[in-house]
C-alpha cells in the first residue's frame, strides 16, 4: 500500500529537457509533446501503470520500487520549458505523473510552468489530474485559457467511496472531484471528466454525476489488462489484488469491461452526451477546435 502522506518525500533533479516527443497512445490522440513536471507519484495509487514500464522516461529503479513513497521535481522545469516551447504544440502533462500530486503542494512547481507557457502559449495544453489542489492556480488557468486551447481533464474513477480508498486512498474523496470539476468550468475552463481508470462503480449512476459536473462528452478508460493490451503498461499487481480480494474481477476481465463501456456509453446517449474510450476519446482533448460537441453552460 502507498505509504502515509506524512512520510512522502520530496527531491529534486536538473533535467535535460523537459517536453517530449510523443508517442503509442498520447502520438495516437493528437499530441505531438508530453510534459513531466516530476519522477514518481505521491497519489501512489495502486492500479498506476507507469512503473511497469520499468526504466521509461527517466525512472531509476528505485522510482519503480518505491512508486509513490517520494517524487524527484525537476527543478529546472519553468526554465527548459521557456527554451522548448513553441506555438505548434499539443502538450499533455502528463502521461507518467499527476501535475497536482500531494508533493505540489509544499513545493510549488506548476505556477513557474503555468508562467512559462503564458509567456509562449502552445496551440493545446492538457493538465491531466485528479488532484483539487490545481484550484490554487485558477487565476492562471483563467489567463491561460484566453492564450491557447487549455483542457483539464479531471479524473473521476468510481462513484463509490468504499472503491476509492481501497484503490486509491490517497486521492481526494469523490465528492470533491466532483466539486472541482464544476468549479473549473463554472471559472469558464474547458473541463472533462475523465472516467479512467473505471473502478468498480454503478455505472449509470457515475455517468449522472460526471455528467452533472462537467456538462461535456466523458472520456475513459478501462484498468489495463493483458487480454487487452499486449504490449507496454498495464495494471499493477496491487491492484488485481485488491480485486481478487474484494471480489471485483470482472472489472479486470475484457469482456466485463467491454459491457461496461458501453453501459456508460448508453447512459451517457440516454442523457444527450458521447462517451468515447482509447486514442478517439483522448483525442477530443488534444482537438484544435474549441470546445466539444456539447459546451459546458
Amino acid at each position: 500500500m502507498p505509504a502515509p502522506i506524512a512520510s512522502l518525500r520530496s527531491r529534486w533533479t536538473e533535467a535535460r529537457r523537459i517536453l517530449s516527443p510523443t508517442s503509442g497512445f498520447i502520438a495516437e490522440a493528437g499530441f505531438t509533446h508530453s510534459l513531466t513536471p516530476a519522477r514518481n507519484c505521491t497519489f501512489g495509487c495502486t492500479y498506476c501503470y507507469v512503473p511497469t514500464l520499468g526504466l521509461y522516461g527517466g525512472l531509476t529503479p528505485e522510482d519503480v520500487r518505491r512508486w509513490g513513497q517520494f517524487t524527484t521535481f525537476k527543478a529546472n522545469a519553468a526554465e527548459l520549458l521557456r527554451r522548448e516551447l513553441r506555438a505548434h504544440q499539443r502538450i499533455y502533462c502528463s502521461p507518467l505523473v499527476d501535475p497536482y500530486q500531494p508533493a505540489e503542494a509544499a513545493e510549488r512547481r506548476m505556477p513557474g510552468i503555468l508562467d512559462a507557457v503564458l509567456d509562449a502559449p502552445p496551440r493545446v495544453l492538457v493538465l491531466q489530474t485528479r488532484g483539487p489542489l490545481i484550484l490554487r492556480d485558477l487565476d492562471r488557468l483563467r489567463l491561460l485559457a484566453t492564450r491557447t486551447s487549455l483542457r483539464v481533464s479531471f479524473s473521476v474513477t468510481t462513484n463509490r467511496e468504499d472503491v476509492r480508498k481501497l484503490y486509491e486512498p490517497l486521492c481526494a474523496p469523490i465528492a470533491e472531484r466532483l466539486e472541482v470539476i464544476g468549479a473549473l468550468r463554472e471559472a469558464g475552463i474547458e473541463t472533462y471528466a475523465t472516467l479512467a481508470p473505471l473502478l468498480p462503480c454503478d455505472p449509470v449512476e457515475l455517468v449522472r454525476l460526471a455528467l452533472q459536473a462537467s456538462r461535456r462528452d466523458l472520456i475513459g478508460d478501462p484498468l489495463h489488462v493483458r487480454a487487452v493490451k499486449r504490449h507496454g503498461a498495464t495494471t499493477r499487481e496491487a491492484a488485481l489484488r485488491v480485486s481478487a480480494v474484494h471480489g471485483f474481477d470482472a472489472w479486470v476481465d475484457a469482456k466485463s469491461q467491454a459491457q461496461i463501456v458501453e453501459r456508460i456509453r448508453a447512459a451517457a446517449k440516454t442523457m444527450g452526451y458521447a462517451f468515447a474510450t482509447g486514442p478517439i476519446g483522448f483525442g477530443k482533448l488534444a482537438a484544435i477546435s474549441r470546445g466539444s460537441r456539447k459546451a459546458a453552460d
